[in-house]
C-alpha cells in the first residue's frame, strides 16, 4: 500500500522540530483554490496543437480544481484509490498537472515516466513498481502512447486500467470524460479515506546514467519540506510567472517548478518539447519572471546576442540552472549584460536541493563555483532549510570525516527532505550510512572564506584515475565550457595499459570551429591546472548522448571509446 514510509520516530522528531507538519499536497492545492479561485493559474504549451492535437488552454484555480475532481472520480470509478500505483506518461501540459492533483486527491501514487520512454523502460519499471493503472495521451507528436501501452498490457501483470486524454483511442482504453456529480463523490471518498502526510505520493526514477534506474518513493512530508528550498532561493511570491521547460518527472520539474507554484500561487506556464523560439516567445508573451534552463543553453544564448536582442526579457529576473557545473563567464554574462541572476542548482531525486542564489552570494564567480555549506560555523543562509540539513564530507577510502579545505570527500546528508529509501530496498545496498546519512556518491571539497562553501568535484564513479591520481571531469568540463570553440563538452576516462586511465575530451564544436587537441591542452595550461589532468585524446561529435531528462550518458561515451580501441 506504500503507506507510512518514514519510521514513526523520525516523523515525531521532525514534526516536533517544526520541519514536518500535517500538510498534504491536496490540502496545499485546495488552499490556493480558496485564495484566488478565478485567477488564471496554469497555461498550456504554445505549441500544444502540434504536440497532442488539442488546443492550448489557460485554466483558473477553480477550473483546475473541477478537472481534478473529474479525473479523480474517473479513477475511482475504475477501482483506482489509495495506495494504487498509477504510471503517468504525459508531456508538460495542463493535463499533466491535473493528473498529479487527481491522483493525490484520492491517495493514489504517481510514477511519472519521461515521454521518451518506450517498451523496454515502461515494462521494466512498470513491473518493478506494480502499475495498476496507466494514464497517458492518445498522441504525443508522431507517437500513439495509448496504443503502445495497450500492446504492452501482457508484460505488466498488475495493470488493470489504461486511461488516456484525446480522441481516436484503441479498444480497451478509457477516455477521459468528466461525469456530473464528480465533486460530491470525490468529497465523500476523501472524507472516508483521509491522507496521511507520511503516505507515498510519487515513485520517481533515478536517471540511469550509469545503471538501471532505481525507484525513489517520496511522501508528502519530504517533498513539501524540500519545496521550501526552491521557494526561498528565487524568493517566489504569488506574483511570479514560472515558465517550466523541464519534464515534470523528477526533482527539476517537480521540486523546481510544480511544488513552488503550489506553495505560493502565481502562474505556471508549461513548455514541451523544448523549442528555443517558442521558449523565448513565451518569456515575452507570458511575462515570465522565473525559469530554468541547462547551462549549455544559457552559454549558447550569450553567444547569440541577436536572439536575445529580438526578445523582450524585461520581466525575467532569475534563471535556475544546474545538472552540470556552471561556467563563471556565463553566470557573470547574464548578470552584467542582462541584469538576470543565475541560481546555481545541485539536487538529486533522493535527497537535497543545494541552491546558490544572488541574494546570499552576489558575486557571480563564486555563485558559479560554490554551494552553501550548511552548518559552517558562524555562517548564516537565508533559506529556512539551512537549519534543517545536516551535512558532512567523508573520505571515500578511509571513512574519516573531512574538515580541511580542499580535501575531497563524499557528500552525506540528513534532514527532512531526504527520501525514505529505494523501492524494493531490501534487495539493494542501503544508501544510508550507520549514522543515517544519505551517501550521495557526489564528491565535494570545503572552499571559500571561513569554509562557508562546498565546491563540487564530481560523481565518485565518474572520477578518472590516472596513475593513481584522481581527476574530476566536472572541473575540466567547467573550464572547457569557456573555450570559444566549445558548444558542449564531456570528459571521460579511457583505458590505458600503463596508467590505468587517461583523459578524453568529447566536444560538440561551435558552428565553423575545427578545434584540435592541442588547442584545448594549451587553453587548460593557461588555466594553470596540474599537468596530470590534461587530456590526451579528443573526440568531436555532432551531439552528446543523453537520457530522456537531458543528462549526458557518459557510460555510452566510455563504451564507444573502448570499442574504438579494440577496432
Amino acid at each position: 500500500m506504500h503507506r507510512g514510509l518514514h519510521p514513526a520516530e523520525r516523523v515525531a522528531d521532525y514534526t516536533a522540530r517544526g520541519w514536518w507538519s500535517d500538510e498534504t499536497m491536496d490540502a496545499l492545492f485546495r488552499a490556493r483554490v480558496a485564495a484566488e479561485p478565478d485567477r488564471v493559474a496554469l497555461v498550456d504549451p504554445a505549441n500544444k496543437a502540434a504536440l497532442t492535437g488539442e488546443s492550448p488552454r489557460r485554466l483558473t484555480w477553480r477550473e483546475i480544481d473541477a478537472e481534478t475532481d473529474g479525473l479523480a472520480d474517473l479513477l475511482l470509478s475504475h477501482g483506482i484509490g489509495a495506495g494504487d500505483i498509477v504510471g503517468l506518461q504525459l508531456p508538460n501540459t495542463v493535463e499533466l498537472v491535473v493528473a498529479y492533483l487527481a491522483c493525490w486527491r484520492i491517495g493514489a501514487v504517481v510514477s511519472p515516466l519521461p515521454v521518451q520512454y518506450r517498451e523496454r523502460e515502461i515494462t521494466g519499471l512498470g513491473a518493478l513498481a506494480g502499475f495498476t493503472a496507466f494514464l497517458t495521451a492518445a498522441r504525443v507528436g508522431e507517437r500513439r502512447p495509448a496504443e503502445e501501452i495497450t500492446a504492452l498490457r501482457g508484460d505488466l501483470p498488475a495493470l488493470r486500467t489504461v486511461i488516456a486524454f484525446g480522441d481516436g483511442l484503441p479498444d480497451g482504453v478509457v477516455p477521459v470524460v468528466y461525469a456530473e456529480g464528480a465533486a460530491e463523490r470525490v468529497a465523500a471518498h476523501t472524507a472516508a479515506h483521509p491522507a496521511d502526510p507520511n503516505d507515498c505520493v510519487t515513485i520517481c526514477w533515478t536517471s540511469g546514467t550509469e545503471s538501471t534506474p532505481k525507484g525513489v518513493p517520496r511522501t508528502h512530508l519530504d517533498w513539501l519540506a524540500m519545496s521550501w528550498a526552491t521557494v526561498d532561493a528565487p524568493r517566489l511570491t504569488g506574483d511570479d510567472v514560472l515558465l517550466n521547460p523541464f519534464p515534470m518527472v523528477n526533482m527539476a520539474g517537480i521540486n523546481g517548478m510544480f511544488l513552488p507554484w503550489l506553495r505560493v500561487g502565481g502562474v505556471l506556464v508549461q513548455h514541451h518539447p523544448f523549442d528555443l523560439p517558442t521558449f523565448l516567445r513565451q518569456i515575452e508573451q507570458e511575462k515570465a519572471t522565473y525559469t530554468v534552463a541547462p547551462p549549455a543553453l544559457l552559454t549558447m544564448l550569450l553567444a547569440r546576442e541577436e536572439l536575445l536582442a529580438a526578445t523582450d526579457l524585461s520581466s525575467l529576473r532569475l534563471i535556475g540552472s544546474g545538472s552540470a557545473p556552471l561556467a563563471p563567464p556565463m553566470v557573470r554574462g547574464w548578470q552584467e549584460r542582462h541584469g538576470i541572476g543565475i541560481i546555481n542548482f545541485f539536487g538529486s531525486n533522493e535527497g537535497i536541493a543545494l541552491l546558490t542564489d544572488p541574494h546570499d552570494v552576489p558575486d557571480p564567480e563564486e555563485r558559479a563555483l560554490y554551494f552553501p555549506r550548511f552548518g559552517a560555523p558562524g555562517v548564516t543562509w537565508s533559506s529556512r532549510i539551512a537549519e534543517q540539513v545536516s551535512i558532512r564530507l567523508v573520505d571515500p577510502d578511509t571513512g574519516e570525516l573531512v574538515t580541511e579545505p580542499g580535501v575531497p570527500g563524499e557528500l552525506r546528508i540528513k534532514g527532512p527532505m531526504v527520501f525514505p529509501g529505494y523501492l524494493g530496498g531490501e534487495a539493494l545496498a542501503s544508501p544510508f550510512d550507520a549514522d543515517g546519512y544519505l551517501k550521495t556518491g557526489d564528491v565535494f571539497v570545503i572552499a571559500g572564506e571561513d569554509g562557508r562553501f562546498l565546491r563540487y568535484v564530481d560523481r565518485a564513479k565518474d572520477l578518472v584515475i590516472r596513475g593513481g591520481m584522481n581527476i574530476a571531469p566536472a572541473e575540466l568540463e567547467g573550464l572547457l565550457a569557456g573555450h570559444p570553440a566549445v558548444a558542449e563538452v564531456a570528459v571521460v576516462g579511457y583505458p590505458d595499459a600503463v596508467l590505468g586511465e587517461k583523459v578524453c575530451v568529447v566536444v560538440v564544436p561551435r558552428p565553423g570551429a575545427e578545434p584540435e587537441l592541442g588547442d584545448f591542452v594549451e587553453f587548460l595550461r593557461s588555466c594553470r591546472i596540474a599537468s596530470y589532468k590534461l587530456p590526451e585524446r579528443l573526440e568531436l561529435r555532432a551531439e552528446l548522448p543523453r537520457n530522456p531528462v537531458g543528462k549526458i550518458l557518459k557510460r555510452d561515451l566510455r563504451a564507444e571509446l573502448v570499442a574504438g580501441e579494440g577496432a
